[in-house]
């Protein structure tokens, strides 16, 4: 069959034309299957080779495209320059005493993050779990209003909504007009999908906020980056002193979408404030940021004392754990890999979007195996379509493990992301338990320590499961046949990486 040509009469072309396009489709054949499978996970490859050979018209443009799942040469050696100098300012650090107390495993993984991230842990951090969506919203406009120096914002998306988001850049436009230095960030992609984009960008641009679109996709221009490449973290930090890290966006909790508003769809969502050494990890992510998007150097503005944070002591254990592609690794997949190995109790795992990659898969399911009591609490029907069914695909593994599935009602969204091993270690931030967040999007997490702080997020976690129902295996078995097709159809694109 001749690729470009099949269908359309090609009896009617020359001899000659057509064996030139024969031989053009049997070396684009032979080429792909030497080139795709470099450095992408068999599964990846395979999902890519499967779409160029039966769809190449579209498959193959699109592998052009978004093939490659690194930022640019330049962006990364931002980010490896910033990792070595933070290793150097920080290199005097040692693990902090309280560490001590916990097994030689765990202090490996707190070098393991170190060495992929470059931020040391560090104890005396006060941090304050939020779980209602206003709320959140109105602590970081009561905290902008407090600012002296800087301001720095970082959101996936941003809406400009009169109760939520609205207060929010209210309070940004009086800091700038107080004296105070106001950086915003948020992904293009993210934010210009969302209904009234144009009125907050004619906002922004009217005011004396200093704001840029993270991965800009303005081709005429020549700033043309990956689509699905994105900037997924949430951060607010203020005067280097108080910082904001989790789930939500700055937008209204229906995220101004129609549809949400009619069927009644929130988004539910997991937020920490934090005090203390860990707002340097996070004020220090967004400068990498700020840098790679504008090529100015923040650093020596951050309000940073590294001796302050070195000294302090009390509150919680946290590592600023950043991942994304402008890093070699995974890092937030090696992360959660080494951390579910450890476990030797409990694992809870909380995420809207559950595609793991079969490192992700194996560790769970092995954990489920050799006796771990192992909980999913993911929503019961996502807000994506395909990544809906794609999730949905890898429950008839989870279950025969024996992994405990437990779904959040819908309409609403579940968009907490954490999880909880044994009784004393959490992740918890912007990152999901899917592919994407471990190959496309630049994420943060915060590894915390400490079993006061954990147990307030299983309380969390409990109330969640309060209104939740568990699924069974046979409950799973039973479903519509063509329910269990499009779980498998979607399963394949979300290798697409």
């Amino acid at each position: 069959m001749l690729w470009p040509l099949s269908g359309l009469g090609t009896d009617a072309l020359p001899q000659w034309i057509i064996m030139i396009i024969l031989c053009l489709e049997i070396a684009v054949r032979l080429a792909v299957i030497g080139i795709i499978p470099g450095n992408r996970r068999p599964n990846t490859a395979m999902a890519w080779l499967l779409a160029i050979f039966f769809i190449p018209a579209i498959a193959l443009p699109l592998f052009l495209l978004i093939g490659n799942n690194k930022l640019s040469a330049r962006r990364q050696e931002r980010q490896r320059a910033i990792n070595e100098t933070l290793l150097r300012a920080t290199s005097q650090m040692e693990l902090s005493d309280q560490l001590r107390e916990h097994d030689v495993q765990l202090r490996r993984t707190v070098v393991l993050n170190r060495n992929l991230g470059a931020f040391p842990i560090q104890e005396g951090n006060q941090l304050q779990l939020m779980t209602d969506y206003k709320a959140s919203l109105e602590w970081i406009a009561d905290c902008i209003d407090e600012a002296e120096e800087y301001v720095h914002v970082l959101f996936y998306i941003i809406g400009n909504d009169d109760e939520y988001a609205g207060p929010v850049l209210d309070a940004l436009e009086r800091a700038t007009e107080r004296g105070v230095t106001v950086r915003l960030l948020f992904d293009h992609v993210g934010t210009a999908r969302v209904r009234g984009y144009p009125r907050l960008r004619r906002r922004l641009q009217n005011s004396t906020i200093e704001w840029h679109r993270v991965l800009p996709v303005r081709p005429l221009r020549r700033r043309f980056s990956r689509l699905d490449l994105r900037n997924h973290r949430k951060i607010v930090v203020v005067d280097g002193k108080t910082a904001l890290a989790g789930s939500i966006n700055l937008i209204e909790p229906h995220y101004q979408r129609p549809s949400a508003r009619r069927i009644g769809r929130r988004w539910v969502e997991l937020n920490v404030a934090v005090t203390g050494p860990a707002v340097t990890g996070l004020d220090i992510v967004f400068a990498s940021d700020w840098s790679a998007e504008t090529g100015e150097d923040i650093g020596s503005k951050l309000l940073i004392d590294l001796e302050a944070d070195e000294s302090a002591t009390g509150g919680s254990m946290v590592q600023v754990v950043p991942s994304g592609p402008g890093f070699v690794d995974e890092n937030n997949l090696l992360l959660f890999n080494d951390l579910i190995y450890q476990a030797t109790e409990r694992i809870i795992i909380c995420t809207p979007y559950l595609v793991p990659d079969d490192s992700l898969l194996y560790a769970v399911t092995t954990a489920a195996r050799s006796g771990i009591d192992v909980s999913v609490l993911v929503s019961k029907r996502a807000d994506q379509f395909t990544v809906h069914h794609a999730q949905q695909s890898y429950y008839k593994t989870l279950l025969e493990a024996g992994v405990c599935i437990f779904r959040y009602p819908d309409p609403d969204v579940l968009h907490s992301k954490f999880m909880i091993i044994d009784d004393d270690v959490a992740v918890l931030g912007s990152s999901n338990m899917d592919m994407r967040s471990f190959s496309l999007n630049l994420e943060v997490t915060l590894m915390i320590v400490g079993e006061e702080k954990v147990g307030e997020i299983e309380e969390v976690f409990c109330r969640y499961l309060a209104v939740s129902t568990e699924l069974s295996l046979e409950e799973w078995r039973t479903r519509p046949i063509m329910e269990r097709y499009l779980d498998n159809v979607f399963r394949l694109t979300s290798a697409l990486q």
